[in-house]
Order: C-alpha cells, then sequence, then structure tokens
C-alpha cells in the first residue's frame, strides 16, 4: 500500500499562472478526500491570510477518511517552538497531521539557514517533537535530501536520524531541485529504507528534468511506502510529481494499491475540475486524462483498434474516465471517417460516406481542421444526409469606435434567418468584435431556441495560414470551444477574414448544441 498526500492546495498553488481562492481550496479538498486521497495538503497557514482562513473554514468539515494536513518549517534558529509564531501558526491550524520540512543539505545548512549543522539537527528534532508531544502525527520532509545525500550522506541521513528521534513516522525524501536520476533515486531510498526499516518512507520528486513520475516509481521499487504530488502535476517551476500519470501506472502497471481502481473511474473528471478551478485548460496531451490521450488519427491505427483496442492502447480509456476518440483530417482513410461517424451517431452509406471524405479533404485544403473540431465535422455529415441548419447569417457588420487602442468599443449587426423570419439584430462590446458578434447573434436566436443560453464561449484561438506570404491579407483559422453544462465541444471556421471565420465557427456551434442528441433539449420550432 501506498499512502498519497495531495499538495494541489500547497505547493502546486506556487507555480507559475496557478492562483486559488479560498472557496476553490475547499471545493478541492473536498474533490480529493472523495476521490480517495490519504492526505490532503492544504496549505502554510504561517506564510499568508488565504491559508490560515482555509484552515478556519475547513473546522468541522468531514473529510471521510481523508486526513487534513498543514505544512510549515522547522523552529528558527536561537529559537523554542513554542516562541516561533510561525510554528504557533501550524498548532492554531488545528489539523491531526503536520508536515514540516527541513534542511537535509549542507549547503542550504550553512548558506540559506546561516547557521551551524548542530543547531539544524536541533531545531528538526526539537521541532518534530513539539508537535508529537501533542497528539500530532508528524510527516517530515526532508528538502533537498537526494543533493545533501550525494554530498555528504552521513549528514543527510542525521537529518533523518534528528525527525526520528523527536517522533516523525513518516521521512520524505525530497528531490527540491528535481534534477536526479530515477537510479541514484532508487539506490538512496532502498539505503533509507534499511536504515530506518521501522519508519514509513516517502518521496517528493519535483519534475525539472521531467523525470518525477519515473523517479516517484523508483522510490516504490526501492521500498518508499508514501508519495506526494499533486493533480495534473502543479508546483513550482516544472511541477511537481503529476498524480493524474502517477496513479494510474502504479496501480495498473505495478498492481500496487493507492487509490481503489475504482476510484480511478473518475480521474479525468478530477483533472477538470482542479483545472477549472484554477482558470487552466486542460493539456489535451496529458497522459491518461487528455483528449488526445487515446484518440487515433493514422488510418491504419483506426483500422486495427477497431479491430481489437489493445493494438494501439496501453489501457482501455474507460479505467481512468477516459474516452476513445477518432480524428478525421485530409489524411484520414475511410476507417477513421466510418468510427467517427460511429463515434457521433452518424449513419451515412458507402457512397455518402466517400463524397464526405471527399469535402474533408477540399474543406481542409482551404485552411479548415477538423480533427479538433468535432462539431463543425458533424455539422458537415449533417448537410451531407440533407439535414438543414436552424438557422443562417444572411449578412453582418462590425465598427469599432474608440479614441485610442485603451478606449476602443465594438458594435456588431447581424442578419440572421431563423425559420422563415429574418431577424435584424445589433448588440456592442467592449471586449471586441468578436464578442459584439457573439451577443448580436444570440440576441437574434434565444427569442427561438431560449436554451441556448446556457451555451458558454470558454476559448477562442486564431492562426495565421499563410502569414509569411500575404502579411496581413492571410488567410486565418479560428478554432472556437463552447461548453454546456460538463459537455464541450469545438468548432472551425476559415477564411480571408479573420471575422467571417469567426462567425462560421460560433454558428457551427450554436447549431451543433441544438443538433446533437448529447446536448439538444427540446426545440420550439422557429417562428
Amino acid at each position: 500500500m501506498v499512502e498519497i498526500l495531495d499538495t494541489t492546495l500547497r505547493d502546486g498553488t506556487q507555480g507559475e499562472g496557478i492562483s486559488l481562492s479560498v472557496d476553490d481550496k475547499v471545493a478541492i479538498a473536498k474533490r480529493l478526500a472523495a476521490f480517495g486521497v490519504h492526505l490532503i495538503e492544504g496549505g502554510w497557514p504561517g506564510s499568508n491570510p488565504k491559508d490560515a482562513e482555509f484552515f478556519q473554514r475547513m473546522k468541522g468539515v468531514d473529510l471521510g477518511e481523508a486526513k487534513l494536513s498543514a505544512f510549515g518549517a522547522t523552529r528558527r534558529k536561537g529559537l523554542l517552538p513554542e516562541e516561533d509564531p510561525s510554528v504557533l501558526a501550524l498548532l492554531e491550524a488545528e489539523t491531526p497531521v503536520v508536515v514540516l520540512f527541513g534542511k537535509s543539505w549542507t549547503l542550504h545548512v550553512l548558506e540559506a539557514l546561516e547557521t551551524t549543522l548542530e543547531e539544524n539537527l536541533r531545531m528538526i528534532q526539537d521541532t518534530v517533537a513539539f508537535f508529537a508531544r501533542r497528539g500530532k502525527r508528524v510527516v517530515y520532509d526532508a528538502e533537498h535530501f537526494f543533493d545533501g545525500y550525494k554530498e555528504d550522506p552521513s549528514y543527510a541521513l542525521a537529518t533523518l536520524g534528528a525527525a526520528a528521534e523527536g517522533g516523525a513516522d513518516t521521512l520524505v525524501l525530497c528531490d527540491t531541485n528535481g534534477g536526479t536520476l530515477p537510479e541514484e533515486v532508487y539506490a538512496i531510498t532502498k539505503a533509507v529504507v534499511e536504515r530506518f526499516p521501522h519508519l514509513r518512507i516517502g518521496i517528493h520528486p519535483h519534475n525539472d528534468a521531467e523525470l518525477a513520475v519515473a523517479n516517484a516509481l523508483a522510490a516504490v521499487r526501492a521500498g518508499a511506502t508514501h508519495a506526494q504530488g499533486t493533480i495534473n502535476g502543479y508546483g513550482e517551476r516544472c511541477g511537481n510529481l503529476n498524480l493524474t500519470s502517477f496513479l494510474p501506472t502504479l496501480v495498473f502497471k505495478y498492481g500496487i494499491p493507492a487509490i481503489p481502481p475504482e476510484r480511478l473511474k473518475g480521474l479525468k473528471e478530477l483533472s477538470h475540475f482542479v483545472d477549472e478551478r484554477a482558470n487552466q485548460t486542460p493539456n489535451r496531451r496529458a497522459p491518461y486524462v487528455g483528449e488526445s490521450a487515446f484518440a487515433h488519427k493514422a488510418g491504419v491505427h483506426v483500422s486495427a483498434v477497431l479491430k481489437n483496442p489493445r493494438t494501439y492502447e496501453h489501457i482501455p480509456p474507460e479505467w481512468v474516465g477516459n474516452s476513445r476518440r477518432f480524428l478525421v483530417s485530409d489524411v484520414s482513410g475511410r476507417s477513421n471517417l466510418l468510427a467517427k461517424l460511429q463515434e457521433l451517431g452518424v449513419d451515412l452509406s458507402k457512397e455518402e460516406a466517400k463524397r464526405l471524405l471527399d469535402e474533408v479533404k477540399a474543406l481542409e485544403y482551404e485552411g479548415y481542421a477538423f480533427e479538433g473540431a468535432e462539431a463543425s465535422f458533424y455539422l458537415l455529415a449533417h448537410r451531407l444526409k440533407g439535414g438543414s441548419l436552424p438557422f443562417s447569417v444572411e449578412g453582418f457588420s462590425v465598427f469599432v469606435h474608440g479614441s485610442g487602442l485603451d478606449t476602443a468599443w465594438a458594435e456588431a449587426a447581424v442578419r440572421v434567418k431563423v425559420g422563415e423570419s429574418l431577424q435584424h439584430t445589433a448588440a456592442e462590446s467592449p471586449s471586441g468584435p468578436v464578442s459584439a458578434l457573439d451577443r448580436a447573434f444570440r440576441k437574434a436566436v434565444l427569442q427561438f431556441y431560449p436554451e441556448l443560453s446556457d451555451v458558454e464561449l470558454t476559448d477562442y484561438k486564431v492562426r495565421i495560414l499563410s502569414g509569411q506570404e500575404s502579411g496581413t491579407n492571410s488567410g486565418v483559422r479560428v478554432m472556437i470551444e463552447m461548453k454546456r453544462g460538463e459537455e464541450r465541444f469545438a468548432t472551425v471556421g476559415a477564411s480571408e477574414n479573420i471575422l467571417e471565420a469567426s462567425l462560421k465557427a460560433l454558428t457551427d456551434g450554436y447549431a451543433y448544441a441544438l443538433l446533437h442528441p448529447s446536448l439538444k433539449e427540446t426545440v420550439p420550432k422557429a417562428g
């Protein structure tokens, strides 16, 4: 059994661009507990008011079997633990578990702390003992342990000994700079496990050399039974151990229990929940949980996967809450197309499928890209079968007003045909012409399809298709992502005019929300 400590709420928030409100932290803590994480490191109560408020809010919150932990440093040099405000703030958090970090590397003791090696050992033992005497479980994080061990193994081990003497029940070896190699982690962890056979040994790797998962697995193979990481690998510099990669590898590849396999079916959902709370775009190429993790594009691959998924998938995607996807592009064969149509619930004859593939290739030559815009591809197939769209744009105009770049605002007017009705609407936006177009279009169609009010625009990307040759006259491709509830979908538009391309992608998104069986509600008839 490997115990998992999640430090998304503490170490994860030290990552560039990651900021969580107290409400976000409370929501994520509850979600981590429901997922099955054993220890949740909530923050450093002595370092900032937000973390202090979080621990105050968490008092009395039921986390089930999960335990909340507070993080902090050993006492300052020359002070008793009970005289150190940071230590007392940890005590005031009233968590059952306290995670303390201390220095293992002589370089840090002498140059960062500017104290003696002997005083550092006393700082560790005194602080651990302070909490152990008060009935707290103490997890000791040996910062820079691997670098310290390689420079002076006897002193690095002595710091662990001081923590053990103070009453720590878990000694965590930190690869704080993230540059240690897996074979080094294995050998050093094995030596520590043999030296402290009665204690739980843990691993806390950073990802600066893209080795955090490999190093954590090496430590577990050497006998470590505690691992610390974050959801999606958030963390300082290049991040921490990515639990969304580490956990399924540990459980499904090594057969080592940590999180129950049935809980891992919620891994992708948890990953996206944390991204949403942190205002981050999910990494499409993330192992296990990314949208591309089980996406197949090459025709040979698709043909084989349709016969037996094991041919190109290392685990069933359902094990981690993901799903198989088939991509369509100008390099696709008929296998891709038929598989994608089946996935989208569209039934075409072979002749219709051939015409659709020819149209996809022609449109991609013009600048479209359908592999990431499945909603637009669905509408393409829908039209080929003779289906119609619920509305069409007959014309539009956009004006940008303002006395300078800092005061500009946009106004858009659209002419939209909905059924037999022709709607002329206008709207303005301080956020630019695309936002103004979106508002004007919504004003035209919401009176006929009020259910579209819950469709949200979540992402907008523009790519110049031939910028080096044509400069500002280049063709552009616009990719738009929308969501309705928990369902996300993407559309594409291409044109030499960026606003026309944007409007094509926008209208496809609203049409898809009305037409696709998984999204549409009862749709009132136009007029």
